[in-house]
């Protein structure tokens, strides 16, 4: 009888605020589905960087004979002995992979023609004017200032460059994606919670008369307060279920069938990913409207 009840007037709060309730709904599919999508774009960065630093290069260029007469390039090219005496140093640092690859001026010229193509800046640089190069792979990526601070002064170095300094600000980009994603889902969150709070307070306040009834006869607090907790819950728990379908939706469509064939040399995330991420939003899309509608009658049904 007592589980009936309760279910009656659970039904008949969602019917009385209506309109309060689907946009108490659309909030929380919102603000839970940017909060989904900034988790997964959380993972893809970190997929991102797992992918792309295990195959960044830290690269020595070597002067050669059009180079400017100053610096370390003051003696002009780069002699053999200087480049045996690197690549031997090189050979014998652990945190180095091995084999350090040469690169000669002809194989980044073929290089720099198969990245330009026949656009008109490949015929802007001859063979002679690219420097010859070692290819260093690290086995940890971030200690490329040992190498920069081992090699950089040397006589016949005219640089050595990180090619993460290439893929830093497509990072860069994601992570600030990320920061107005979730300040974005903040926001909405606290439109939320509001909604939530102000529909709790409206269906008990349309329910004075059978909150005082049920006081009178001796009905607890928790009992009193079941129905409208449950209401909030279960708008919570739909607007959830939105928000998964947001996700996957945006999973499939977005990612796989968009972003997969356009930009085929990213490795995305997979539904491993999403599926980790939609038990979180379900149980937040439950619990916090169930707790702010707790905390929100307090004041409203004292016994």
């Amino acid at each position: 009888m007592r589980a009936q009840f309760v279910l009656s007037e659970i039904g008949v709060g969602l019917r009385r605020n209506l309109t309060m309730t689907v946009a108490v709904i659309v909030s929380v599919a919102l603000s839970l589905g940017l909060f989904g999508a900034s988790l997964l774009m959380r993972d893809q960065v970190s997929t991102m960087k797992g992918y792309w630093y295990d195959k960044v290069n830290v690269s020595i260029f070597f002067c050669n004979k059009n180079d400017a007469e100053s610096g370390n390039c003051a003696k002009g090219a780069a002699t053999q002995q200087q480049k045996d005496e690197i690549k031997a140093e090189l050979d014998r640092l652990p945190l180095v992979q091995k084999p350090v690859v040469y690169e000669s001026s002809d194989e980044a010229y073929k290089h720099y023609k198969e990245q330009f193509g026949d656009t008109p800046v490949a015929g802007l640089v001859e063979p002679n004017q690219l420097p010859e190069s070692f290819r260093v792979k690290l086995k940890d990526p971030t200690k490329y200032a040992v190498i920069k601070t081992a090699f950089s002064e040397r006589p016949g170095v005219q640089e050595v460059q990180d090619q993460r300094n290439t893929v830093e600000p497509l990072f860069n980009l994601l992570n600030g994606m990320n920061i107005a994603a979730l300040c974005v889902m903040g926001l909405m969150l606290v439109v939320a919670l509001m909604l939530i709070v102000n529909t709790v307070r409206v269906s008990a306040f349309s329910r004075r008369r059978e909150t005082g009834i049920m006081r009178l006869v001796g009905a607890s607090s928790f009992y009193i307060q079941m129905p409208f907790i449950m209401e909030a819950a279960i708008a919570g728990l739909l607007g959830a279920t939105f928000a998964c379908v947001l996700i996957v939706g945006g999973k499939y469509v977005l990612i796989n069938n968009w972003l997969a064939k356009k930009i085929q040399v990213i490795n995305f995330i997979g539904w491993d990913s999403v599926a980790a991420v939609l038990p979180l939003v379900l149980l937040i899309g439950l619990l916090m409207p169930a707790l702010a509608a707790f905390f929100a009658l307090r004041k409203y049904l004292k016994v």
